[in-house]
């Protein structure tokens, strides 16, 4: 990336090192500002990465699809969740290799965003000017991974981790070596890769597109020259092009995402919180337009994802942070930025006092976020857990028992652990959900089939959410479902746990 200011001067080319330093020395410093962060994030992300052996509901759809055959994913796909296609087939491969199993599950995410923390240190090292710039890199890497949203995804089984670490390397290759020209070979290579990291990160959800017109607010901030403007272009719209028909088989899943709630001005709260702490960074930077610097990078970065976002929420309601995941790269530079004026200020006083601003502050900030690091590795930290409910059933089960679900949806758990349900009769299902390419596979429709088969069995247990969680189910086979229980069985046994609840209905003596 290169400015139409002057290139010729220190101030614009905050990548360059300082002069008298041997060339193997800056390697070797800028692969330590980058590791720091690397193996930070990487300790955040292990510990306690089976969450007390727990899974929710969004990570158990990941789990039951990485299950299913390639054949089976592709056809789900033409169903479902087309968006998350790419992420479902490499979980499918990693669970194939590896097994399933929590730690198979997450870690994808926590070596993401360890990646992503990597790009954000050597991206302020090479746009903070002086000796600051070093310890503005390990500020910025190291914070990323104490956001709360970040906190949350670290680990996740989902695929915005990746996105994450998607757009923090094409950032990283938009900006380039700040020093450097974008002629010649190398810099055409540069783009390709450029392009195709914006591909793979819209094949894992397409909303990353977003990174887009922040990448091009970055490339206005500093006037970038018409050779690096024609590239960007290009990369961007082959990225485009690329996911297009992605984008729009997707659209005619959109029934997948109607449970979001339109945009409201309490929605935008926390996200002007963490704009407004982002502007700080800037402001401490004391950013000037035509130069790459963090705030150049950083602002639009934080910025434009959160409002493009809000634009598109007003004709569909899409407004979820972790779709804009990726825009945290953008607030963790801010932050570094800041860092970078504290270690300025402090130098001017002490060299060794300077040296102790970003540890310090990394560390009371790690410390003081110990409440919140806790509850994000404990199961309470997501709305249920569908392996503890299958602890449940596994013990309350009987020879001859039924099970049904309400909602369908709650199949989930059976198919992440089909074990604890072995011998139990899914009385309400007429086709799977492998076969029939769906998440919860179907149910049948007809009341007095319905009604024929639960009056057929003895007991029944029903899978579904704890009280506390429980939302009325519009079906009409739940309400079927509800009334037979109410009427011809009596609650023998109720356990709820995590989220998740499992009745055990026996059926009235003077019912048969």
């Amino acid at each position: 990336m290169t400015s139409g200011a002057s290139s010729s001067s220190r101030t614009s080319r905050p990548g360059v090192p300082p002069a008298g330093v041997p060339q193997e020395g800056r390697r070797y410093a800028a692969w330590a500002v980058a590791l720091v962060p690397f193996l930070w994030t990487l300790g955040l992300g292990l510990w306690g990465l089976s969450r007390q052996d727990s899974v929710w509901r969004d990570e158990a759809a990941t789990w039951q699809v990485a299950l299913r055959s390639t054949g089976e994913i592709w056809r789900m796909l033409g169903n479902v969740d087309a968006v998350h296609g790419l992420y479902y087939l490499l979980m499918h491969g990693l669970f194939e290799v590896f097994g399933a199993s929590t730690t198979t599950l997450r870690l994808p995410s926590v070596l993401a965003v360890a990646v992503a923390a990597g790009c954000v240190a050597t991206l302020a090292r090479r746009l903070t000017p002086g000796r600051a710039g070093s310890w503005a890199g390990i500020g910025a890497g190291t914070a990323l991974g104490l956001l709360p949203a970040v906190q949350f995804q670290l680990q996740e089984g989902r695929p915005y981790a990746l996105v994450a670490a998607g757009a923090g390397l094409s950032t990283l290759l938009l900006v380039g070596r700040p020093e450097a020209g974008p002629d010649g070979l190398r810099g055409r290579g540069r783009w390709w890769a450029y392009g195709v990291t914006v591909l793979v990160c819209a094949l894992l959800n397409w909303l990353s597109l977003l990174v887009l017109p922040a990448h091009a607010a970055t490339l206005w901030w500093v006037r970038a020259g018409r050779p690096v403007l024609l590239r960007w272009a290009l990369a961007s719209t082959g990225a485009v092009l690329g996911a297009l028909p992605l984008i729009l088989f997707s659209r005619t899943q959109s029934g997948q995402v109607s449970w979001i709630p339109p945009l409201t001005w309490s929605m935008l709260v926390g996200p002007a919180i963490l704009l407004a702490i982002g502007a700080v960074g800037a402001l401490l930077e004391r950013p000037r337009a035509g130069r790459p610097s963090v705030a150049a990078v950083g602002l639009p970065l934080l910025v434009v994802p959160f409002a493009a976002l809000a634009g598109l929420s007003l004709v569909q309601p899409l407004f979820l942070d972790r779709y804009v995941l990726f825009s945290m790269l953008g607030l963790a530079l801010l932050i570094g930025a800041a860092l970078g004026a504290g270690v300025r200020a402090a130098a001017r006083r002490s060299l060794r006092g300077a040296a102790l601003v970003v540890p310090v502050a990394i560390t009371g900030a790690a410390l003081s976020m110990l409440p919140l690091e806790l509850g994000r590795r404990a199961p309470a930290s997501r709305v249920d857990d569908v392996l503890a409910v299958a602890d449940e059933v596994a013990g309350l089960k009987g020879a001859g028992d039924a099970v049904l679900y309400v909602p369908a949806a709650r199949r989930d758990t059976a198919l992440v652990s089909p074990g604890s349900f072995a011998g139990l009769a899914d009385i309400a299902l007429v086709r799977s959900p492998a076969a029939s390419g769906t998440l919860k596979g179907v149910e049948g429709e007809d009341p007095a089939r319905l009604r024929a088969a639960m009056l057929a069995h003895r007991r029944i247990l029903l899978v579904t959410d704890a009280a506390k969680v429980a939302k009325p189910s519009g079906a009409e086979r739940d309400r079927v479902k509800a009334a037979v229980l109410r009427e011809r069985f009596v609650a023998v046994a109720d356990r709820q746990v995590r989220g998740r609840r499992v009745t055990v209905y026996e059926q009235r003596s003077d019912a048969r």
